[in-house]
């Protein structure tokens, strides 16, 4: 990561390396302090930048969007995404089932028949 004025362009001068672990780490903490109330702070919640994405990945999952659509927008393949994320999906076999059922229940409660336009009276004037 390199720094960038107000302008959004990068720093010139002694400030336009990249910005050092400890430096990114004391800002996210200030960051953290300041954002959070006192228990939300002394808490795991966002303690690494990292945990955002974790958060992020792990909200996608649980909302239901398909995990290949999640491993995509993450840059992971399915398979590394089930491994590292099962434990946040785990416990939604009960929507799962329901969502099974609806769709056994709509197809067997409505089939659908093909119209033949053949049998269909001509209403044309």
């Amino acid at each position: 990561m390199t720094r960038t004025g107000t302008q959004r362009h990068p720093v010139s001068g002694g400030y336009a390396g990249p910005v050092s672990g400890s430096g990114y780490g004391n800002t996210w903490r200030k960051a953290r302090t300041s954002a959070l109330t006192k228990a939300e702070a002394a808490s795991p919640l966002a303690r690494r930048p990292y945990d955002l994405r974790h958060a992020c990945v792990s909200l996608w999952l649980n909302a239901g969007v398909p995990a290949t659509q999640v491993a995509e927008w993450a840059g992971h393949s399915v398979a590394v995404l089930l491994r590292v994320y099962a434990k946040c999906i785990a416990g939604q076999e009960d929507s799962a089932q329901q969502r099974v059922d609806v769709a056994l229940n709509s197809s067997t409660n409505s089939p659908q028949t093909p119209v033949d336009d053949r049998t269909v009276p001509d209403t044309a004037g």
